[in-house]
């Protein structure tokens, strides 16, 4: 169902480009025949229906020509985010049992490293599409409930969550976003987002492709590379967390740059709240307003603002249902909230995860007759917008990007000198939030801030490394004895003020 969608649109519009990557420019009918070619060499080279594809790599046109490749013969999409460490690799590699890993040239020791004696291929992605010469494949795989994508998130628990997506979901999933931002063939969307999350692979590229607009793809953000890229172009659309968008203004401001948008029709922000400053800031400086967009990695779309409608959102609202999602606010107490009444958000979107993989428990306590439990709280207005209030999951998100707590509090305690470690989101204009670290010493042992600043960047990705690290003799408990969150936020307020 997914290679076919592109697939109808190079057949009636061939020449039509497709994407925009570096130097290379592919149309739809190119696009197609490389997807084509690639899946006839995966096939030769062991690749079949089910089988776990992992790609581990920096923004490239061949990301997505093999993400349509493997949805053509039926594999199983398992994109690795190119910041993660060695040892975050090695856990995804091991749990999705990826046996055919691609990767480039900035990430091939990285990736040797996290597959290490395991019986896993390893091969250099730029050359494997090159080389792919082949027989076109007769058939496309059309099965509509075997698991394509499986994308890795952090949970509250810390153990990453491996959510599972069909190519129906997927491909409904993008409909529906088609329709809320009323995307069109006539669209250039660009794509600076890491296709190793969702928000970048899914929500921003293949819906676009889907539509058959023309993508123009980034290897990685850069605010100046940004923007230089919106004026070349003439986008029309673009995707951020608020810390892109942050950076883009920072950018502008500082050289006191003033832009002619008036051919772009959305931006669009999501994965972090946005600041009403930022927003209006924003609109002074590029003349244009950013767009609230709510999603999770398992279940999207769910709010947004309608393109086609001309109604602004009020003050602080995220949006309205997106089409086709259904929404409950449930009580603490199990009933349906009031309007104006804050419940937590329950959700049955277009494209819903099927499950987390190899975890059927969290899958059941996770869905209440097939809503998806998102542990946010919000509440919706009369006229049914929503605004969100907070979230119960303790999740901090930097950047857009999201850090289990509890993850951190493990590499920090595997140092021999901790006894207790306790991470807390500290709020920042930038970032939105960063990860603060607190700690207590084995009794007899002494650690330096830098010695466990190299050791959390050893083992974890950069952006989820604690920005301080402060000891202190014991730590607040709670009435369970669990440690104190709120009061070690309150301690950090304190010492701010002081």
């Amino acid at each position: 169902m997914i290679f076919s969608g592109i697939q109808a649109l190079a057949g009636s519009s061939m020449e039509k480009i497709a994407l925009r990557f570096e130097r290379e420019i592919l149309s739809y009918g190119a696009l197609v025949y490389e997807v084509d070619q690639v899946a006839s060499h995966l096939v030769n080279a062991g690749v079949s229906v089910d089988t776990p594809v992992g790609v581990y790599c920096e923004n490239g046109s061949a990301t997505m020509i093999l993400y349509y490749a493997v949805a053509k013969i039926g594999g199983t999409f398992v994109p690795l985010n190119a910041v993660l460490t060695a040892a975050e690799a090695s856990y995804i590699i091991d749990h999705a049992q990826i046996k055919y890993l691609f990767v480039d040239q900035a990430l091939a020791s990285v990736a040797r490293e996290a597959v290490g004696e395991r019986r896993c291929q390893i091969f250099d992605t730029g050359s494997f599409v090159r080389g792919a010469k082949g027989a076109k494949l007769a058939n496309t795989f059309e099965g509509r409930n075997a698991d394509f994508l499986i994308v890795y998130t952090s949970g509250s628990t810390g153990v990453p969550k491996a959510v599972r997506y069909t190519q129906d979901a997927e491909y409904a999933g993008n409909r529906s976003l088609i329709e809320l931002w009323s995307i069109t063939p006539e669209d250039k969307v660009l794509v600076s987002l890491p296709l190793g999350f969702l928000y970048g692979l899914s929500t921003a590229a293949s819906m676009a492709f889907q539509a058959g607009a023309e993508v123009i793809l980034l290897r990685k953000f850069r605010p100046a590379d940004v923007l230089n890229a919106i004026v070349e172009h003439k986008v029309t659309v673009f995707h951020g967390v608020p810390t892109m968008f942050s950076m883009m203004l920072e950018y502008a401001e500082q050289n006191d740059l003033k832009f002619d948008l008036s051919f772009m029709r959305l931006f669009i922000s999501a994965g972090a709240p946005l600041s009403r400053e930022l927003k209006e800031r924003f609109e002074r400086r590029f003349n244009k307003k950013i767009e609230d967009y709510y999603a999770l990695t398992e279940v999207r779309p769910v709010f947004g603002r309608y393109a086609s409608r001309a109604v602004e959102l009020p003050p602080g609202a995220i949006g309205q249902a997106a089409p086709g999602v259904e929404v409950k606010l449930m009580t603490t107490d199990g009933q349906l909230a009031a309007v104006e009444e804050v419940g937590e958000v329950w959700v049955k979107a277009p494209a819903t995860t099927s499950g987390y993989y190899k975890a059927a428990e969290l899958t059941s306590t996770s869905f209440v007759d097939g809503f998806f439990r998102t542990g946010d709280l919000g509440f919706r207005d009369a006229e049914g917008f929503y605004y969100l209030t907070g979230r119960i999951k303790d999740i901090i998100i930097k950047g857009g990007a999201n850090i289990a707590p509890a993850e951190v509090e493990d590499v920090i305690c595997e140092h021999p000198s901790v006894l207790l470690a306790s991470v807390i989101g500290i709020p920042d204009p930038k970032f939105g939030e960063l990860p603060f670290a607190y700690f207590v010493t084995t009794p007899g042992k002494e650690v330096t801030d830098q010695e466990l600043l190299s050791h959390c960047r050893s083992k974890l990705a950069e952006f989820k490394v604690p920005v301080n690290f402060t000891q202190l003799s014991e730590m607040p408990l709670g009435s369970t004895s669990k440690i104190d969150k709120k009061a070690l936020l309150e301690l950090w307020r304190q010492t701010q003020n002081a």
